[in-house]
């Protein structure tokens, strides 16, 4: 008679093996393209240059410049409407960039899928 090894079949500690490999070299793709992220600049100019904002991928403003022809004091509201669009615009790209950037890690995940769908909720 055969000799058993566990109640799994025999073949699962293969499987978690590979699992626990590929969540590992996934784990160091995310870490690597988080540091690039952060490093990487996002730049926004508005209003045909009047504001140009720019940002790091740790949602840090690096610098903001401001046309000194766009600072007129009987039209504040003009400029601080071009400084929040220049913000909203640069958080956006980060957005986009972060979750292409989640999501070809994620797509990669192969046997992790079939578990519940975990490798979609995952980020």
């Amino acid at each position: 008679m055969a000799k058993r090894s566990g109640g799994f079949g025999g073949g699962m500690p293969g499987n978690m093996n590979n699992l626990m490999k590929q969540a590992q070299k996934m784990q160091r793709q995310m870490e690597e393209q988080q540091k690039a992220l952060e490093e990487k600049e996002f730049v926004s100019t508005i209003g045909g240059g009047a504001v140009k904002l720019v940002m790091n991928g740790k949602r840090e403003i690096i610098s903001l410049e401001l046309d000194p022809d766009a600072v007129d004091p009987e039209d504040v509201e003009t400029l601080q409407e071009m400084i929040v669009a220049a913000f909203r615009d640069v958080m956006e790209q980060i957005e986009k960039e972060q979750s292409s950037q989640m999501g070809s890690l994620t797509g990669g995940l192969g046997g992790l899928g079939g578990l519940g769908g975990l490798g979609g909720g995952l980020f």
